[in-house]
């Protein structure tokens, strides 16, 4: 494994923090009135939904989600077909199970209080390291380092001088670790801030280097900007994609919730009807759809 580089925190956290503090977007989740009405479990929420899926998309998603279930008890009580209804088209709705399961661990095992303690987050369903970092150091101002995509693509590029970064690893951790700087608050600035520049300037098809607050020390513009590859996994294109089949069933579900839709019913006309019966029946063996003989629903 090849060794962490040694930069001096001044010269990359430094820069970033001054850049965020001055700019960055406001967004529910940073502001102070949102923790605290929310608390650690709006940020899990939040955290929940941004997965893989656009801020402008996720905000009046987030807002109603926590108008409807604003603590872990609330969301506990609820049905699954309620939450698979109310996740609409975030995609990837076996988050939105995940997330209902989250709840009822949250309120079971913690008193219905998101736990502080990153074992203890990462012990909840549908939490891995970056979720469990995130809630740590953004609810409760803890000192973890916390890796996005967008963060990979800053430290790949302004560290290690690569165009892209490397398939997802621990030595991301470490690396970040390397660059916290030792206050707790300037820490968790720092985490935000990375991905803040990863998302809205060192992007990956069309970085501003220009107004980069890391222009002056990135030794991927230093070298001239190369071409060094991109080992990430593509993902599969969403049109035709068995993916695209189960989002249409989800959306005939809920149009027709709470009444069970006949099966013959369900995308009549498909142009793949081995895709649609696949598409049906992974989301029944995901839990995100019930069948009752030659019928169809959501989760009751």
């Amino acid at each position: 494994m090849p060794s962490t580089p040694t930069i001096p925190v001044e010269e990359i956290a430094q820069p970033v923090l001054r850049w965020y503090r001055s700019g960055a977007r406001d967004l529910p989740w940073r502001r102070a009135a949102f923790h605290e009405e929310f608390g650690a479990w709006g940020v899990l929420v939040s955290e929940f939904m941004l997965q893989q899926t656009p801020v402008t998309r996720v905000i009046p998603h987030l807002e109603a989600w926590l108008d409807r279930w604003p603590t872990p008890p609330v969301m506990a009580a609820a049905s699954t077909a309620d939450v698979v209804q109310q996740w609409a088209n975030l995609g990837y709705p076996r988050r939105a199970l995940w997330l209902h399961r989250a709840a009822v661990e949250v309120t079971a095992r913690h008193g219905g209080v998101v736990p502080r303690d990153v074992d203890a987050l990462l012990a909840l369903s549908g939490i891995g390291d970056y979720t469990a970092r995130a809630v740590a150091v953004f609810a409760y101002g803890d000192r973890h380092p916390v890796v996005d995509t967008n963060t990979r693509r800053v430290l790949a590029r302004a560290v290690e001088g690569r165009a892209q970064p490397s398939p997802p690893s621990r030595r991301d951790l470490t690396l970040m670790e390397s660059l916290l700087p030792a206050d707790d608050v300037d820490a968790a600035a720092f985490n935000a801030g990375a991905m803040e520049l990863g998302a809205t300037v060192c992007t990956a098809r069309s970085p501003r280097c220009e107004i980069c607050p890391l222009a002056g020390t990135c030794a991927w513009l230093a070298a001239g900007r190369p071409d060094t590859g991109d080992a990430r996994r593509r993902q599969a294109t969403y049109e035709g994609s068995d993916r695209q089949a189960r989002g249409a069933v989800l959306r005939l579900l809920r149009d027709a919730t709470p009444a069970p839709m006949p099966l013959e019913t369900v995308l009549p006309d498909w142009p793949d009807a081995q895709q649609r019966d696949r598409a049906i029946d992974s989301l029944i063996a995901d839990g995100l759809a019930e069948a009752d003989g030659e019928w169809i629903s959501l989760p009751r």
